[in-house]
């Protein structure tokens, strides 16, 4: 990232800042305050030097008020400058998570093939503790500290203007050592950022597949794994506390060159004969004052630079474009008549088709069944109709309208979709069958669930439908989860129906439960089943025999038993069938 870059993310960065603007002034008076109370220090040490010189009864007197009211007025400034600046702190951090989180929801589902959800993950938390980090506690010492200098070098001046500039003849020297340090912070916090994504993802992939890591005794594997991926960010991180270790002592030094440099040429006769020993005094110690600021300025370097490497890729995201929503028109309920015509799809610009040139007439209420051997594009098939992707060639309609015509959300109300991969959420039954639905009837959702024959299984359990079932229903068989996500897809009551391998899960008594119940719900509804089993579409209106991207065979069961082709093979092949 440039310099020019690095600038333009954190203007960006403090654009989040502007809807707070009263907290943040707030913050800015306090910080003020508390800049002007601590140059007081070196005025108070030149009135205390000439005071002992003429001590009088008003100076015993003024000088311990002076030292209350400079001590009060500090203590005011740091308070209304820390909580006001954290108040800020707190609502960027919201903001912007709740920013990136939302934007994702909507990002289309190629960019989640190319990102896993470690590295997503690790955007909405360290990253944007990272970007809080430059936006907030960077410039709260940013403002303190630095409201501080500006209060020394201006009592400085008006102290002995000559030897200040003496002084500030440093500046430039400190100037290049924070910029060459700058430059190596944000290369490093770039790293670390990145090694943070694997961690979580290293992390997440573990837990999440606790069971498989056990049954294959991975354990030693994911320990090295993971070890690996925390060794490099270890690593990462202390490069990044070297540099600062090594340019935080040598700024140090600069500052000390300088005002031993300052101590020589003050004490000249010729300077010290126009200063009483006060001025001396209070100019030497505004001098000294000095080190501290300045060492936290050049501290919050690597602060300001975590931030904008950390924003560069939070605002890098917030720019990739979501989901393609060009639609104008709501889907009335639709009746469910589908149509594509010479329909192509690839994942990646140069990368071989995965459907080529599909033409399909559905008509509504029509149960289409889809077979064929894996990486055929079955499941990539079903998947253009709620538009997860769009074709790369050809047009799909419902209802004789192009499907881009449609406003996505609309028509994903209208479609419901069972996958192979359950995705069930740690809230109660009801919850999970109702999704996305508040304050859902509950005679709606045990129908649902009695039409999926789940009714009978989830009155057992503890709570009944009140009952919570963990990550991913954990608690769950494979048949329960894949029936309630079945009942899910009941209770949407959608025209449009998709079961990806929805049966796949079931044992043999599920299964026949199931196929009831497929019965009835597949009624009215044009329905794509995408089935491994053969045996469960035999009543499908229609079977089509994917290979190669290619619909190659379609007819009833019968009838296509009895062309003896490639649905004949499969079927031979799967009920081991001898003549």
């Amino acid at each position: 990232m440039t310099q020019d870059s690095g600038w333009s993310s954190y203007k960006q960065l403090l654009g989040y800042v502007r809807p707070h603007w009263r907290s943040f002034s707030l913050a800015v008076v306090g910080y003020a305050i508390y800049a002007a109370s601590s140059t007081a220090l070196a005025e108070m040490m030149k009135r205390l030097i000439d005071g002992i010189q003429e001590p009088d009864a008003a100076f015993r007197l003024f000088l311990p008020l002076f030292v209350v009211g400079m001590f009060a007025a500090r203590g005011l400034g740091t308070f209304l400058g820390t909580y006001f600046m954290s108040d800020v702190a707190r609502n960027i951090v919201h903001a912007l998570r709740c920013n990136v989180f939302n934007h994702m929801l909507h990002l289309p589902g190629r960019f989640f093939d190319a990102h896993s959800s470690g590295h997503l993950i690790s955007r909405v938390t360290y990253h944007v503790e990272q970007v809080t980090g430059a936006a907030t506690r960077a410039v709260t010492i940013l403002l303190r500290e630095g409201l501080f200098v500006i209060g020394l070098v201006g009592y400085l001046l008006w102290t002995n203007w000559l030897l200040t500039l003496l002084f500030l003849a440093v500046t430039p020297l400190i100037g290049g050592v924070v910029r060459f340090a700058s430059k190596r912070f944000r290369r490093l916090s770039r790293r670390i950022q990145h090694s943070m994504g694997d961690v979580t993802h290293v992390a997440s992939e573990a837990l999440s597949g606790y069971r498989v890591v056990r049954t294959h005794g991975a354990e030693e594997y994911e320990k090295r794994r993971f070890a690996d991926v925390s060794e490099y960010n270890r690593q990462q991180s202390m490069k990044e506390a070297l540099t600062k270790a090594i340019s935080t002592p040598v700024i140090q030094l600069l500052i000390a060159l300088a005002l031993a440099s300052l101590v020589w040429l003050a004490m000249s006769p010729a300077l010290m004969a126009d200063m009483t020993p006060g001025e001396f005094v209070a100019f030497i110690t505004a001098a000294a004052l000095m080190a501290k600021p300045v060492r936290q300025l050049t501290d919050i370097n690597s602060e300001i630079q975590k931030g904008i490497a950390a924003s560069g890729e939070l605002f890098g995201l917030l720019r990739e474009p979501p989901e393609p929503d060009e639609g104008r028109r709501d889907p009335e309920p639709l009746q469910g008549q589908v149509s594509l015509v010479g329909v192509h799809f690839a994942y990646d610009d140069g990368q071989p088709e995965v459907l080529k040139g599909i033409d399909l007439e559905v008509e509504p209420g029509e149960m289409v069944a889809i077979v064929g051997r894996s990486g055929s594009g079955k499941s990539t098939l079903v998947s253009l109709l709620p538009r997860f992707y769009r074709p790369t060639a050809g047009e799909i309609c419902l209802d004789g309208i192009p499907i881009d015509e449609y406003r996505l959300s609309p028509l994903r109300r209208q479609i419901a979709l069972v996958s192979q991969q359950v995705t069930l959420f740690n809230a109660s039954i009801a919850d999970n069958i109702a999704y996305g639905v508040s304050e859902a009837p509950r005679s709606r959702i045990e129908a649902a669930a009695r039409a999926a024959y789940a009714h009978e299984f989830i009155e057992r359990m503890p709570q009944g439908y009140d009952s919570v079932i963990g990550d991913n229903g954990v608690m769950l068989s494979g048949g329960q989860r894949q029936r309630l996500a079945i009942a899910r897809a009941i209770f949407k009551n959608a025209p449009i129906l998709i079961l990806d391998e929805a049966t796949s899960a079931l044992d043999t008594e599920s299964e026949r439960y199931i196929q009831r119940a497929l019965e009835e719900v597949c009624r009215g509804r044009t329905t794509f089943v995408i089935a491994h089993r053969l045996s469960t579409i035999e009543r499908a209106d229609r079977i089509l025999v994917m290979e190669h991207g290619e619909i190659v065979e379609q007819g009833g069961h019968d009838e296509l038993l009895a062309r003896g082709g490639a649905y004949a093979a499969l079927h031979r092949l799967q009920f081991q069938e001898t003549t």
